[in-house]
């Protein structure tokens, strides 16, 4: 018996699949992929890293429940540093007479995890405004 967040997430892909395919052979060959990931068990492996993240993120302990948090507040520190302080540094140092560069940081991998990170919040504002969340 398969657990509503599986009949969920197959119950938006094929709603997804009917807006955006137009082609009724694309379309066919989509839902059948749909239909084999969740006979392969892979949507079964979504729906348990959903419930895991819900307990992960339920736990009273800041070391558990904080590493989402944690890992936001340094993407949008390393951000921050790369897009405002770096180069008001880089501007100041130049007005005082002395060229140093501040490091360069590898940003494409800070905004990829951003960029998930903020995806996923704002599915769950979304939830909530929605009233779909439990608490």
């Amino acid at each position: 018996m398969p657990l509503p967040i599986i009949d969920s997430i197959l119950r938006i892909g094929e709603k997804l699949i009917e807006k955006l395919i137009p082609d009724p052979k694309l379309k066919a060959d989509a839902l059948q992929k749909l239909a084999e990931l969740e006979q392969s068990g892979e949507l079964q492996v979504i729906a348990n890293q959903v419930e895991i993240n819900k307990i992960e993120a339920a736990n009273p302990r800041l070391f558990v429940s904080g590493a989402r948090p944690f890992i936001m507040w340094v993407c949008g520190f390393a951000l921050a540093f790369q897009l405002v302080v770096g180069p008001m540094v880089s501007w100041g140092a130049s007005l005082a007479g002395k060229a140093v560069p501040p490091p360069v940081m590898e940003t494409e991998l800070l905004t990829t995890l951003l960029v998930g990170m903020l995806g996923l919040g704002g599915m769950r504002t979304y939830e909530k405004l929605n009233r779909v969340a439990s608490k």
